[in-house]
């Protein structure tokens, strides 16, 4: 199958010839078809599979010879980085066909959104900056002939669900084509599709799994040597492009700094940079200037590049659809990756949860010339007794406990298999 078997009008072929499209993905030779139909779509598939080609062109068949000057279809989606994604791309596919695209989110000032509001055809953009432009009348949703929601599991986890059903209320439930796109399904997206989609078809890929593309594997560690192992790693490891995950902003900002003084070329990814440094951030990784990003699992929702080598979850996901989401980073675009998670004690119930979701477990790992019984260190490179550091009650004195990290370094992990041998990544 090619995309001249979906009969595109001749100016969105004559975009996707020159985007250099040529075989459909998975859910585009799926999710198209029906789409073109005119159907409401439920499609089920990881970051990467090419989502964005499955709604955009078929929006721009129908818009093509329609009438001008209103917004005839919105694209709702979790973070800036997605919004801006789809919105390039809906511009390169659509370079032919005369629609406009304007995509609005927060962070950024709202004049030059409203300028461009007033002559799009298709809207992209985050719910609040949304809701903004609805609550000063700067965008009318009253004649929409398709509505998508993106990544609908991450609106979800991000709050966004309130949101999205005010701006549901400004939208016309009749005669209108609704696709939902969501890598996972947990009950509260199926609770909105039967909300918002009239008999929909649902397309599924691979969203039980990582890619087959994708090899992974956890290293054991303790917490306070989880710095000095992702070191290690990098040091003894051939990388192209690498995602570093974490689970707050103030540790990827932190983990940046480390990863700087040591002499990699690496830049952050959270919420407290304003949009030109998550821009500068992105372009900066996408170009290569930065060979290490460090994100944390909001900010990086919007990232699409097709050569990253290594995901390395220095912080565990909280859940085993952001396993697949994050580690669906790398293997892109049948390239091969590699994935890898640190992992200490704390997070043996979400270890287990991962195994099951995936089906086998995870292959554990450990480097042969690495320090796993290294002590903590403090200001000066001071080793620091943790018993002696915690405040005791007046009076009162507690015999310390110096093997105790020992014990959680060799034998805590007992639970991670099968151990591979060797122990090299």
């Amino acid at each position: 199958m090619n995309f001249n078997s979906f009969s595109f009008h001749p100016a969105v072929v004559k975009g996707v010839a020159e985007a250099g499209y040529e075989t459909p993905t998975p859910i585009q030779s799926k999710a198209i078809p029906e789409v073109l139909k005119g159907r409401d779509v439920m499609g089920l598939a990881q970051t990467g599979t090419g989502k964005t080609a499955a709604f955009a062109l078929p929006i721009l068949n129908r818009l093509v010879d329609g009438p001008r000057g209103r917004a005839a279809a919105l694209v709702v989606a979790p973070t800036r980085e997605l919004a801006e994604q789809i919105h390039d791309a809906i511009r390169a596919l659509g370079r032919h066909t005369r629609l406009c695209s304007a995509v609005v989110y927060g962070g950024v000032g709202i004049n030059p959104q409203i300028q461009a509001l007033k002559r799009a055809d298709i809207v992209v953009g985050c719910p609040g900056r949304l809701l903004d432009h609805l609550g000063r009348g700067t965008v009318d949703l009253s004649r929409l002939d398709v509505l998508v929601l993106d990544e609908a599991d991450q609106m979800f986890d991000m709050g966004f669900f309130p949101d999205i059903r005010r701006i549901l209320s400004h939208i016309p439930a009749k005669n209108r084509q609704t696709l939902l796109f969501s890598a996972t399904m947990p009950k509260a997206i199926r609770c909105l599709a039967n909300d918002v989609l009239r008999n929909p078809v649902t397309v599924q890929i691979g969203t039980t799994a990582p890619a087959k593309t994708v090899s992974h594997a956890m290293f054991p560690v303790a917490p306070h040597l989880k710095t000095a192992l992702l070191m290690k790693l990098l040091g003894r490891t051939r990388t192209e492009s690498v995602l570093v995950f974490t689970r707050t902003k103030y540790r990827a900002k932190s983990l940046d700094k480390k990863l700087a003084r040591a002499g990699y070329r690496s830049a952050s990814l959270q919420g407290n940079l304003s949009q030109n440094r998550r821009q500068a951030a992105m372009k900066g990784f996408r170009s290569g200037e930065f060979q290490i990003l460090v994100a944390t699992d909001i900010a990086a929702r919007g990232i699409d590049v097709s050569n990253v080598s290594h995901v390395i979850n220095f912080d565990i996901p909280a859940t085993p659809e952001a396993y697949i989401h994050r580690i669906g980073r790398t293997g892109r675009a049948q390239c091969s990756g590699e994935a890898f998670t640190l992992v200490t004690g704390e997070d043996t119930a979400m270890v287990k949860a991962i195994n099951r979701a995936i089906g086998s477990p995870v292959a554990q790992r450990t480097l042969p010339d690495f320090d796993y019984d290294a002590a903590p260190q403090g200001p000066g490179g001071k080793k620091v007794n943790s018993s002696a550091s915690r405040p005791q009650a007046r009076g009162k004195r507690r015999a310390p406990k110096p093997r105790a990290r020992r014990r959680e370094s060799k034998g805590a992990f007992a639970w991670l298999a099968p151990k591979t041998a060797g122990g090299t990544p």
